[in-house]
């Protein structure tokens, strides 16, 4: 691929065909198939692989439509055209193709699910540390604990970590299921209903009794996997009409048990999305006839909120429906008329209203000495910028401008504007290489060596102003060190931020639960900001499908004060570009 071209002025903008279009007559057509599409019966068990290129074929498409969830640029790959993607997908490249885990139901899975039958799922003990809501995720299938599990959830139990913590809960919650069950009532096994949780319909078994089961021999005996393998082995002896499946998080358990003939799956009930390219971009491309089709009985007017003056249009069409609130919407005419830029405010039914955009590309707009160099970043800046707008996600690749874009935010509104008191900044302390080992001094020093990126910004945002001089510069830099505090994410437990300005850094090493446990830190007049690549997940046991911030992104989305957009195309240098492109 050629070397992008540097951007001659700061207000450059990407060119019209690096985004697809939206034809409303393929919109109706996938609107269409997906009401038709039953939704699976069962969280654990993902789609049968015969419909899997029906499905990626549907996801290269809808990456040209304006659905519910447009899927215009992924997060790790600049934006391309739906040629191009199609091609690519009857022909991937072997150094660019993104190798991708393929959900597969085993044959009695499969079967199961044609009879109608129930099945009885096999509990691996990483499944419940992973998850220790996993019990009640089931519905009407049966759930089977071996007593090696439990005997290594009271391994794990000690400790202050999320595993710890989540071995003791599901511990709490099996105490809480066989509390008021007899001896004789162990072997009908408990309701999983008992505690609340409708949608568990099946029962919980315990393994009562020794069973013996013809493993190959050579197998450790004493291993906690093979004693597992041989519980499945042995409850297929005993119930031959019922499908009895394994479920683990391990894929080396998974491997060896489809090696011994035993049916085994993942856990998706985690998985936010399959297929990361189908994920929220918060950008649609408007067709070239919107107004056409969209302005019979159009209302226009003026208002003035927070000091800027706005536009808003009342517009009525069949695309709207697709929309969603605070979702931006851009035309650009090829006829050489003025693009248009806008933002989702309110819908109702076939009727939306779209506010116009302040133009962040221009000098005499700059956040902090900084300006848009292109399209997504101008939307990233008005939701910065926007003070009804609590909570913003901002996804890209490396050097698309997130951390400085929401630190040059951040300080408009702490220094200049006053609306919030302080910036904080936190982020997971997941190293990329060997950890180094303790890091001595307070909190904040701690952190230090963590917080380099912004370092980097904070230099960059100190070097805007040329007049100043460097007393001026070092007097501005003793400022902002004073409004800027690192926080370690290990003690946000029970805190409430009040009138602060939270950056999240490299959200995508965040849990689901964790990202939960963040975001309810807000107080009145707190503004929180997600920042992260899914592409760079250093996490053990997350992917991009479950990781915090797709599982943010896609809850969020369309809610009236929440906002989100992908960053494209990077903006640190034509070689961090490149790299990332061929690399």
């Amino acid at each position: 691929m050629p070397l992008p071209k540097m951007p001659a002025k700061p207000a450059t903008l990407l060119l019209a065909k690096d985004y697809p279009t939206a034809d409303p007559a393929d919109l109706e057509k996938s609107r269409a198939a997906a009401k038709a599409t039953p939704k699976p019966q069962l969280a654990a068990v993902a789609e049968a692989p015969e419909a899997r290129p029906a499905k990626a074929k549907a996801g290269a498409r809808g990456k040209a439509e304006a659905a519910p969830q447009p899927a215009e640029t992924p997060a790790a790959k600049p934006a391309r055209s739906r040629g191009k993607l199609e091609a690519e997908a009857a022909t991937p490249h072997p150094a660019k193709h993104k190798l991708v885990e393929v959900p597969v139901k085993s044959p009695a899975s499969r079967a199961a699910d044609k009879s109608g039958a129930t099945k009885m799922f096999v509990l691996d003990t990483n499944v419940l540390m992973h998850d220790p809501t996993s019990l009640f995720r089931f519905e009407e299938h049966d759930i089977y604990l071996p007593m090696v599990t439990l005997e290594e959830l009271d391994n794990h139990k000690k400790g202050m970590t999320e595993v710890a913590r989540n071995a003791r809960q599901v511990s709490r919650s099996l105490d809480a299921l066989v509390g008021a069950i007899g001896d004789d009532g162990i072997e009908q096994g408990a309701l999983l209903s008992k505690l609340g949780n409708k949608d568990a319909k099946g029962r919980l078994f315990f393994q009562t009794r020794l069973q013996e089961a013809s493993l190959p021999e050579g197998l450790p005996q004493g291993k906690a996997d093979n004693q597992i393998l041989g519980v499945v082995r042995a409850l297929e002896q005993e119930y031959p009409g019922r499908a009895i499946v394994l479920v683990s998080k391990d894929i080396n358990m998974r491997i060896k048990a489809r090696a011994l003939g035993l049916p085994a799956e993942d856990y998706f009930n985690d998985h936010v999305l399959e297929d990361t390219d189908l994920l929220y971009s918060g950008i649609v491309q408007l067709p070239d006839d919107f107004w056409n089709k969209h302005g019979k009985d159009m209302e226009s007017w003026q208002e003035n909120k927070h000091g800027n003056s706005a536009t808003y249009y009342k517009v009525t069409g069949p695309l709207i429906p697709s929309l969603l609130v605070n979702q931006f919407v851009f035309m650009e005419p090829k006829n050489g008329e003025a693009p248009f830029y806008g933002q989702v405010k309110q819908i109702n039914g076939k009727t939306a209203v779209l506010q116009t955009l302040r133009d962040y590309s221009h000098n005499k707009n700059n956040v902090w000495g900084i300006t848009a160099r292109n399209r997504e970043q101008n939307f990233a800046l008005n939701l910065l910028m926007n003070p009804e707008c609590d909570f913003v996600t901002l996804l890209g690749q490396a050097g698309t401008g997130k951390t400085l874009l929401a630190l040059a935010a951040g300080l408009a509104q702490v220094l200049e504007t006053k609306l919030y008191n302080e910036i904080i900044v936190t982020r997971v302390t997941v190293p990329v290489g060997e950890d180094i080992g303790f890091l001595p001094g307070t909190e904040e020093e701690k952190m230090g060596p963590w917080m380099g990126a912004f370092d980097d910004n904070l230099e960059v945002l100190n070097k805007s102003d040329s007049d100043a001089g460097d007393w001026g510069r070092a007097a501005t830099q003793d400022l902002i060190r004073s409004r800027i505090k690192i926080k370690s994410l290990n003690f946000m437990r029970g805190r409430t931020f009040v009138n602060k300005f939270l950056i999240i850094d490299e959200a995508q090493n965040l849990t689901p639960k964790q990202v939960k446990t963040l975001v309810t830190r807000a107080g009145p007049g707190t503004k929180i900001i997600c920042l992260g690549n899914i592409a760079q997940i250093d996490t053990p046991y997350l992917t991009e499908g479950s990781s915090g911030l797709t599982y943010v992104v896609d809850r969020f989305k369309g809610w009236a004060h929440s906002g989100h957009v992908t960053l494209a195309r990077g903006e640190r240098s034509r070689l961090a570009d490149y790299a990332s492109e061929a690399l």
